[in-house]
């Protein structure tokens, strides 16, 4: 699959053995492509890039190097997560780069959210190529590249950082071999090549991370206040949907806003951050709906942000569906 076009007689892969002829097809195809190279892969540890790394384990093996950037702008404790997981569970051939001043330095006073992309896409290249300087016989650039991300680009409605190609000077190939399929897709692939299930339903999470869910120009105490309130509505809600009083959303999370509200707290002015919380169920990301969380369930997250992430000052509940409004902020 060498095209960036789903073909019309493509059938949607709803079963395991539509996977399994889908996973031969593609060990067949990067066998092809990277003969006896090396491929380096953006490692995130979302349920994309972690798909890929299994087919790539499975066409190539010890071929295969996986790079996790962290960019400073993970969610809390991802990044050991990651390191656990793959460095340590399954053995893959892992390269931790903790490259956060880095990437906040270049961030800082950049508002526009489509500048923000760019830079944190462009910043990843230039890490990649420096950890590949550092290996022998890269020629190849894995990314668990989805169709919709290439569709949302192509269509002007947000700008992907693994979408557009490569800068020439890398001389690199890519290795996409998810790149027609939608994220529901990619969850019966993933369970076929045996990953654990905590892994293949991990809720998606944007390349860029919290930067495009600390909206505007990034401050590090937003950023880590973003982070701090986005823990406490994962945390809620798992335990909710582990207590049987709510149903797995497709994905949750908060965003802090590059603006301040009047409030109260130790009987003074506050003048403080909102945080928005952000609850969607989708099939193929294309569309989603905003489900009506149990008020009790509201009423513990927004008492739990108020109380212990210093810097916000008022909690909200968003309801815009997909379309109009995209799952991400920006």
């Amino acid at each position: 699959m060498q095209t960036d076009v789903r073909p019309e007689s493509m059938e949607r892969i709803t079963t395991p053995e539509l996977a399994q002829a889908f996973i031969e097809e593609q060990v067949a195809a990067v066998r092809e492509q990277v003969g006896d190279g090396k491929v380096l892969l953006a490692l995130s540890g979302g349920v994309d890039s972690s798909v890929v790394a299994a087919l790539l384990i499975k066409a190539i093996g010890k071929q295969l190097v996986c790079v996790h950037v962290n960019h400073g702008l993970m969610r809390k404790g991802e990044s050991e997560q990651v390191i656990e997981v793959f460095g340590n569970e399954l053995d893959a051939n892992l390269v931790y780069v903790d490259a956060t001043d880095r990437f906040l330095g270049l961030l800082e006073g950049v508002d526009d959210p489509e500048a923000k992309r760019h830079i944190i896409g462009e910043e990843f290249i230039k890490v990649f190529d420096e950890e590949a300087a550092k290996q022998e016989g890269i020629g190849f650039l894995g990314q668990g590249t989805i169709y919709p991300d290439i569709l949302e680009s192509k269509d002007g409605v947000k700008a992907h950082h693994n979408v557009g190609g490569l800068p020439e000077e890398l001389n690199w190939e890519l290795v996409e071999p998810v790149k027609l399929l939608f994220k529901d897709e990619v969850r019966v692939v993933g369970r076929e090549l045996g990953l654990p299930e905590s892994m293949v339903e991990r809720q998606p999470f944007p390349g860029p991370g919290l930067g495009v869910r600390c909206t505007g120009a990034i401050t590090r105490d937003r950023l880590e206040a973003l982070r701090e309130a986005d823990a406490i509505v994962r945390e809620e809600i798992e335990a909710a949907v582990a207590a049987g009083t709510a149903d797995l959303p497709w994905q949750y999370f908060a965003v802090v806003p590059d603006y301040r509200a009047t409030g109260v707290r130790d009987g003074k002015r506050a003048y403080e951050w909102p945080c928005i919380i952000r609850v969607i169920n989708s099939v193929d990301v294309m569309t989603a709906t905003v489900p009506e969380l149990d008020w009790a369930l509201l009423h513990r997250m927004c008492d739990r942000i108020l109380a212990e992430v210093p810097g916000i000052c008022r909690v909200a509940y968003e309801l815009s569906p997909k379309p109009i409004a995209t799952v991400e902020w920006e």
